[in-house]
């Protein structure tokens, strides 16, 4: 049996990509679901996927809304009763350097991204402590190594990563697992969807596109069956994807060198 079977499990960001696959994969195993996006229309498909036989809370829910963040916990207990497992898969990606992004932009991805796992942890963690649960956030590739062009989503996920290994320590001997995940390149509409504040002179949203394509290795399902059973087993860093091992890998014994590295296999998969 499933360590999900029966279990309350809170998904934001559940109306497309991974969101939708955890969602999809876990009413597989008998979850009680609680799902979230800003994506209304979105959730509605998810929800139809799913089936109406499914125990299932679905909302439009901004997790950059403090206020509808704090009212979210007490809507999911008294509906499906306290959450066992809560998964912070809710970002938003947008593209531009320092120099050429308006600051609003960062700000907004840093409220989204970040802000957003954290005040979706911190309102739940009551129910967690009660349960025993567990909170699996999700950071990214690029909150291990840096990106050009990536600087506001980079520092969102690095903070994610921050934040979440800070917690694990601090609820060690509680009960509670916390988890922190990095995909790489997963197949999903995230850099498709990624708002263009400014692109590097020379390449087109298309081709910027195309190359996500190249890089993205890793399909969505196999993505989410490993977010799922790192989260199972309460592993507190869950790696996805071979791209995301090499690069974390040479991070780690390259701390500096590693962007070179990294740029010279990135443009050989482009020539592929």
């Amino acid at each position: 049996m499933s360590v999900f079977q029966g279990k309350v499990c809170v998904i934001t960001g559940a109306a497309s990509g991974m969101g939708r696959e955890l969602a999809r994969q876990l009413s597989e195993q008998g979850a009680v679901l609680a799902i979230s996006d800003v994506d209304g229309e979105g959730l509605e498909d998810t929800r139809d996927m799913i089936g109406a036989g499914n125990r299932i809370l679905v909302d439009v829910l901004d997790v950059s809304d403090k206020q509808a963040v704090l009212d979210y916990p007490a809507k999911v207990e008294g509906a499906l009763g306290p959450a066992d497992y809560v998964l912070n898969n809710a970002g938003m990606a947008r593209v531009g350097d320092v120099v050429n992004t308006p600051l609003e932009s960062m700000e907004q991805v840093i409220d989204v991204n970040f802000w957003g796992v954290v005040r979706m942890t911190k309102v739940f963690l009551p129910q967690l402590l009660q349960t025993k649960g567990v909170v699996t956030n999700i950071s990214s590739l690029f909150g291990l190594i840096a990106y050009k062009g990536q600087a506001h989503y980079c520092a969102s996920k690095f903070a994610v990563r921050g934040f979440t290994e800070t917690l694990a320590l601090e609820l060690d001997g509680t009960g509670v697992g916390v988890c922190c995940v990095h995909p790489g390149g997963v197949k999903t509409n995230i850099a498709r969807n990624a708002i263009v504040d400014h692109i590097e002179e020379g390449l087109s949203k298309a081709e910027m596109d195309d190359e996500f394509d190249t890089l993205a290795i890793t399909p969505v399902d196999k993505a989410v069956q490993i977010i799922l059973e790192g989260t199972a087993k309460r592993k507190r860093r869950i790696i996805v994807g071979a791209d995301a091992k090499i690069a974390s890998f040479l991070q780690r014994m390259m701390p500096i060198k590693y962007q070179k590295v990294l740029s010279f296999y990135t443009r050989d998969k482009k020539a592929l």
